[in-house]
């Protein structure tokens, strides 16, 4: 994924010069340790994108694992934000799309 990002001019010049530190490799390196960090250091952030990535159909071990929560703790975190737990597929259309997926993700 690409992101295009404006920061405040002093920021983006602190940012331009961390290659330089020799501390990361890249820009794009220490901005993705910021995020980690910031996130393991939020666990209240780290729900959050868990219940937003639920809602956009990751599935519930997934988000338990972002959320470094246990399943059981996680489905209950959604219920009590009022979110519809999914049961797996609804129709056989559903059911057989992700087969076809399942599969095509084991041959590559």
């Amino acid at each position: 994924m690409t992101l295009t990002l404006k920061f405040p001019e002093q920021l983006n010049a602190e940012l331009e010069v961390i290659p330089k530190t020799r501390h990361y490799t890249s820009t794009s390196e220490f901005l993705k340790d910021v995020l980690k960090t910031i996130l393991a250091a939020r666990n209240d952030l780290k729900v959050s994108v868990a219940i937003e990535l639920y809602k956009k159909d990751h599935s519930l071990g997934r988000v338990a694992e972002i959320a470094d929560l246990d399943y059981e703790v996680m489905k209950e975190i959604l219920v009590k934000s009022g979110i519809e737990m999914r049961r797996g597929a609804e129709t056989v259309e559903e059911l057989e799309t992700g087969a076809r997926m399942l599969r095509e993700f084991r041959m590559k």
